[in-house]
């Protein structure tokens, strides 16, 4: 029956709208054994992306470099409220 539904929607339906659609034609099995089965049986539903990609993502620029020879190491900690 797995097979005939999946078949009928043209293999689109996962595990859980076959699972639905087993519940609605008067089929009592548990999720797990519908998941299991489709496993068994090779079976898998239509993934979907999430959503449409509008843009490709650039190629690794070079970063500018430091004209200011700027120095961002820590000096000593100096405990708060106390000025040092």
């Amino acid at each position: 029956m797995i097979k005939k539904i999946h078949a009928e929607n043209y293999g689109v339906y996962g595990a859980r709208k076959l699972w639905h659609e087993l519940q609605r034609r008067g089929v009592q099995v548990a999720r797990c054994t519908v998941e299991r089965l489709m496993r068994e049986i090779g079976l898998r539903g239509l993934l979907r992306d999430k959503s449409p990609r509008t843009t490709s993502p650039a190629a690794e620029t070079d970063r500018p470099r430091d004209l200011v020879k700027r120095d961002f190491t820590a000096t000593a900690r100096t405990s708060c409220g106390s000025p040092t």
